[in-house]
């Protein structure tokens, strides 16, 4: 969570209620190892929209 916050500049409270909220919607998932807690994906659906959102970002830049 930590770094998530970092790299969207949110607070690690505001980051882990959306991530929780994401996992009690089915759409994220996470284990743990020791502390560390590890968040990914859990929607094949939203994994390929993201995916598409971001090629479709790439070009965008390239075009510009």
């Amino acid at each position: 969570m930590c770094d998530v916050a970092n790299i969207t500049g949110s607070t690690i409270a505001n980051v882990s209620h959306h991530l929780r909220t994401l996992k009690n919607m089915g759409l994220a998932k996470y284990r743990k190892e020791g502390k560390l807690v590890f968040y990914s994906l859990d929607d094949d659906h939203v994994k390929q929209l993201i995916m598409l959102a971001m090629a479709h970002q790439r070009e965008e830049k390239a075009h510009v």
